[in-house]
């Protein structure tokens, strides 16, 4: 009987110091540079259990399931965890518990594009470009504010995200939509502003962004722009012809003076008014300077070489400043093919230069 009563103590004993090892003993059976674990949805505790073990995360997966049940926690989180350094099972369990799935940070700068954040996407690895802009061109998401829209184009809130490594188009526009959703909330749309519909407001917001990099400068060109849109004088945005070869598949970086005469709606030195919809999605200054252009007198810019513009009243006075700004650009020794003042590129991308002219 004593010997009985010997041998159950000592496995007694070893069981309890396998479980404390197992349990309280931080682990790591998997590279140094970290491990990935995928719960599936409505995985259960053993196969949770399971994987953690097969991947090296915890040491024992009876242990680790016997802490499950232990804690009486039905529903562990599905999503990708990564583990980088040794943890107690304690930890593990903790980490799924409470959902803290892996994310990564991904920013989109204002004045992007679908196109450029499509690349970015894809540079990052979240999902490939095409997957990215066949969600992005289906407007279903901004039927109710935007009717006629033809794409989720403007409405891609240039933020910074937290995202799984592995994304679907739908969950990543749609994350950018609720955003802009959060972010129209706070702006004063009820104002006397001369346009009202969220899609032009925004559809002009985004030329402005793309016209200047500078905050500060957003209300002036988008009362220069206002002014030419109530006489009815064309735009003539280049970033609008920039776009409408995005969206043609043919724009390479440049523009040149062909390119002006590029047939699209979206062309507007081709087209009086605004474009049939957004051109880049804009930030909360540049829909700011849209729901409410300040007064002024000027109806055209040029740029300055310092990522701003001249701006003027009169063409003779806007071809002075022409003038000037190719004057500061060949003693800046950048001097830009045929004379030309360059086309705008989007401003997080590179320092541009924009016009407005006749």
């Amino acid at each position: 009987m004593r010997r009985a009563i010997l041998f159950l103590l000592i496995v007694l004993l070893l069981t309890a110091g396998y479980f404390y090892v197992a349990l309280y003993q931080p682990y790591q059976a998997f590279a140094s540079d970290g491990v990935y674990v995928d719960i599936p949805h409505g995985a259960s505790q053993r196969t949770i259990s399971r994987l953690l073990a097969e991947n090296g995360v915890v040491r024992s997966r009876i242990a680790f399931e016997l802490l499950c049940r232990l804690r009486n926690r039905r529903i562990m989180e599905a999503g990708e965890y990564f583990f980088d350094r040794p943890v107690t099972a304690f930890a593990v369990y903790d980490a799924i518990a409470n959902g803290r799935v892996f994310v990564k940070e991904f920013v989109v700068p204002e004045g992007f594009t679908m196109f450029d954040i499509a690349d970015l996407a894809a540079q990052q690895g979240f999902l490939s470009r095409d997957e990215f802009l066949a969600a992005a061109r289906d407007p279903a998401l901004i039927r109710d504010i935007a009717p006629n829209a033809p794409s989720l184009e403007g409405f891609l809130f240039p933020a910074t995200y937290e995202f799984p490594r592995h994304m679907t188009g739908k969950d990543m526009t749609g994350a950018m939509i609720k955003k802009f959703r959060q972010e129209w909330l706070t702006l004063p749309v009820e104002t006397s502003g001369p346009r009202q519909n969220t899609q032009d407001i925004v559809t002009l917001a985004s030329l402005v962004e793309r016209e200047t990099p500078r905050p500060e400068e957003r209300p002036h060109v988008a009362g220069v722009f206002e002014n030419r849109l109530r006489i009815g004088q064309p735009l003539q945005c280049d970033p609008t012809v920039a776009y409408a070869l995005s969206l043609a598949g043919a724009y390479t970086g440049k523009l040149s003076g062909a390119d002006l005469h590029f047939s699209s709606p979206y062309n507007t030195y081709q087209n009086k008014g605004l474009p049939p919809g957004p051109i880049a999605n804009p930030g909360e200054a540049a829909l700011r300077a849209a729901l409410d252009p300040p007064l002024t007198d000027d109806f055209y810019f040029v740029a300055n070489t310092e990522g701003g513009h001249f701006f003027s009243k009169t063409l003779q006075e806007h071809n002075r400043n022409v003038a000037r700004y190719r004057q500061l650009l060949e003693m800046s020794q950048h001097p830009s093919p045929g004379g030309e003042p360059p086309a705008a590129v989007p401003a997080a991308k590179k320092s541009r230069t924009a016009r407005s002219s006749p």
